[in-house]
């Protein structure tokens, strides 16, 4: 074939493809109509990466719940007397002389108390009058009370949440996770996303927080949507017959694998990859996201109405994709950045995610399934001690200390981990970094992050970085 030849077959098929509307769900269907017409040799199973784990795994999967915003340690997990002691007075200029602050910068700064009551449970827990729900599972919960991040506004903060770095483009942690064990279903992706709304100020969540950076594109986070079509042009187009996709599918996996005999793409593999995933798809999400075989005491144990969007449904359907072998599952609950009105904010917020957590976890240990999945909770920083007062007293960003909690396999539950200050300001006893978060994660799933890489420009990329890391033994059962 000429130079010529080859450009016009490449030419015609980015031709063909842009115009073809079929959707996604379409481009798979050979895979189990005819997967063998083509004499395709192209092997689209993936299992991992050969020699993980590392170690003997403590959880089969993650489930990580994003509070989206940034909660108040100062008003969920983090006590301090000292706080109500000095509410109302000066900021002792100790705490923040040439500290980072984000909206506050340049003015007063006064001492916000405590806006709620707490209750001391287990072993120096403390859990504020928002989250009665979280009280009830104390003794099954870890709270980190000393997490630290190194990003002060809320994008970055999630992609430094999300990927271990700063820069924009890196491998997501579900990525890294889908990448190095593979899945454990074969007709869902490895990595789900869903996100729901509800407080103030919802940020907007980009779709590369759960991407793949320099990794196969095959191993990024799937969307789920809240309300509609659960995935986006997975459904057969009205007027298209199966018929019709099995003629655009032979066409399409003919022009891929021809392009791909004289390339060898990676990338190419993984579009043929997710067109059999696609179609698989369209008969499995379905079945999934029907919850009319759930019994109805499971649907008011949750608060969840089927197809409203809340965080309540949407931690249902984690429930069923962990069921199905899902690696990991990633909510996000937009509506936590409390500058001003924290009160009614935390109310709402407290009130659309506390109950279904709750929920979430009891469901997973009545199934037998708590003790292999990990469960995370936390937004992507804190708030600060200081007053910040835009309808109603509130807070404004923080990074130096704040709090999550794990819970699950191999957690010891019952328990709090590291300190703040006096007044919660900075992380000061066993400071756990977000790099520590990910390799105590990776720790649980079998895997040694230190000898997690991938060379990418001459550099062998971790998702915990060159700094230093540490698995956290201290929260670990």
């Amino acid at each position: 074939m000429t130079t010529t030849e080859r450009l016009g077959n490449y030419v015609n098929r980015r031709s063909f493809l842009g115009s073809a509307g079929f959707g996604l769900g379409s481009a798979a269907l050979l895979s189990l109509l005819d997967r063998d017409a083509l004499g395709e040799t192209i092997d689209t199973s993936y299992n991992g990466i050969a020699g993980l784990p590392h170690h003997d795994a403590k959880i089969k999967r993650v489930i990580f719940l994003t509070m989206a915003g940034g909660p108040s340690h100062l008003e969920t997990f983090d006590y301090k007397p000292k706080l109500d002691e000095l509410n109302g007075k000066p900021m002792p200029e100790s705490f923040t002389k040439g500290q980072p602050i984000a909206q506050l910068q340049g003015q007063q700064l006064k001492v916000q108390g405590h806006l709620t009551k707490f209750q001391e449970f287990g072993k120096g827990q403390f859990i504020s009058d928002f989250l009665p729900y979280h009280r009830k599972m104390a003794d099954q919960i870890c709270v980190v009370k000393s997490m630290l991040t190194e990003q002060i506004n809320h994008d970055p903060a999630h992609t430094f949440m999300n990927t271990g770095s700063a820069i924009s483009g890196r491998p997501s942690m579900g990525a890294w996770v889908n990448y190095g064990l593979g899945s454990d279903s074969e007709d869902l992706p490895g990595f789900v996303v869903m996100t729901s709304v509800g407080g103030r100020n919802p940020q907007p969540i980009a779709a590369r927080q759960w991407g793949t950076g320099f990794l196969p594109s095959r191993h990024q986070g799937v969307e789920f949507n809240s309300t509609g079509d659960p995935v986006h042009y997975v459904t057969r187009p009205p007027g298209v017959t199966e018929k019709h996709q099995q003629a655009l599918v032979q066409s399409i996996q003919q022009l891929d694998s021809r392009r791909n005999q004289m390339v060898d793409n990676p990338e190419i593999k993984a579009r043929i990859a997710a067109y059999e995933m696609a179609f698989r798809m369209q008969a499995s999400v379905p079945d999934l996201t029907d919850v009319s075989d759930e019994p109805q005491h499971i649907l008011e144990m949750y608060g969840a109405k089927p197809g409203d969007g809340s965080f309540a449904s949407n931690c249902l359907l984690a429930r069923r994709l962990a069921e199905k072998g899902v690696r990991f599952i990633q909510l996000y609950h937009r509506g936590w950045d409390h500058h001003g009105g924290l009160v009614q904010y935390m109310n709402t917020c407290c009130g659309l995610t506390d109950k279904p957590t709750w929920a979430l976890l009891t469901d997973l240990k009545q199934r037998g399934m708590l003790d292999e999945t990990l469960i995370v909770w936390g937004g992507e920083f804190g708030r600060t001690p200081m007053f910040q007062g835009k309808g109603g007293a509130g807070r404004d960003h923080h990074m130096k200390g704040f709090s999550m909690w794990l819970a699950g396999g191999g957690i010891q539950g019952g328990t709090a981990y590291g300190e703040t200050d006096e007044l919660g300001y900075a992380s000061v006893k066993d400071v756990v970094h977000v790099r520590d978060l990910h390799a105590t994660m990776l720790h649980l799933l079998g895997i040694d992050h230190n000898r997690f890489s991938v060379k990418f420009q001459g550099l062998d990329m971790r998702l915990t970085g060159v700094e230093p890391a540490r698995v956290v033994k201290g929260v670990l059962s």
